[in-house]
């Protein structure tokens, strides 16, 4: 056994942001489920514990259109923002601090979140929450037999990519707190996804350090480095 590595990996459960790696944006990505579309309270991740959380009942009749969850060790900073600016043309964007949001699309149903896939992206909205970068990745569940053969988003059904950009425009909307300046400035596809991931990934690696760094830390800890 490769202590303490191959210890820790048997005894404790991974945090599903900091512990679980990206895969390849190219390929496929991890993506970490948190809500699904029969949801009508909104999920979110504990940050600090890795257990999902309840954020809020959904407080219209409106549901997400598709899985919708994370890619671990991803982060929207100053990478993400940076591009968000450049394409949107709106300037002083700042990544809103967390991991990369991904909808997966898929012809099967889940009856609830908290659970890890595989999926290929093929393209996004570039979606600006106030001064903050916000996208979400479009991808496909891995062999999906409705969706998984779709490799760019143009490919997919016009009526879900209305579906999501409704959805994401109004469902941060919240009764009595007055109108929030959200928007989608771009809908793109799978090349300009692949980009957004691989600055997430980068982002995260500045602001978190290398994740293969961990092992080699708690190794000189122990006093076995």
């Amino acid at each position: 056994m490769n202590a303490p590595h191959e210890l820790l990996s048997r005894m404790l459960t991974a945090h599903p942001w900091h512990g679980i790696a990206p895969g390849d944006p190219e390929n496929c990505v991890t993506v970490y489920v948190e809500i699904v579309p029969t949801d009508t309270v909104k999920y979110e991740l504990d940050k600090e514990s890795g257990h999902l959380r309840v954020d809020r009942p959904q407080l219209y009749s409106s549901q997400p259109p598709s899985l919708y969850g994370f890619v671990p060790q991803t982060y929207c900073g100053d990478s993400v923002a940076a591009r968000s600016a450049e394409r949107s043309g709106v300037d002083k964007l700042r990544g809103d601090g967390d991991p990369m949001d991904v909808c997966v699309l898929s012809e099967k149903s889940f009856a609830h979140g908290g659970f890890l896939l595989r999926a290929r992206a093929i393209g996004g909205l570039r979606m600006i929450d106030g001064d903050e970068a916000d996208d979400k990745i479009v991808a496909v569940l891995e062999k999906d037999l409705g969706y998984g053969t779709i490799r760019d988003l143009h490919e997919a059904p016009k009526g879900l990519v209305d579906r999501l950009r409704h959805y994401f425009l109004s469902y941060k909307q919240i009764p009595g707190a007055g109108p929030r300046k959200v928007e989608i400035s771009e809908v793109y596809g799978r090349d300009e996804a692949v980009e957004v991931l691989r600055r997430s990934i980068a982002d995260y690696r500045k602001s978190f350090g290398a994740p293969e760094e961990r092992l080699r830390r708690l190794q000189a800890l122990l006093g076995e480095g």
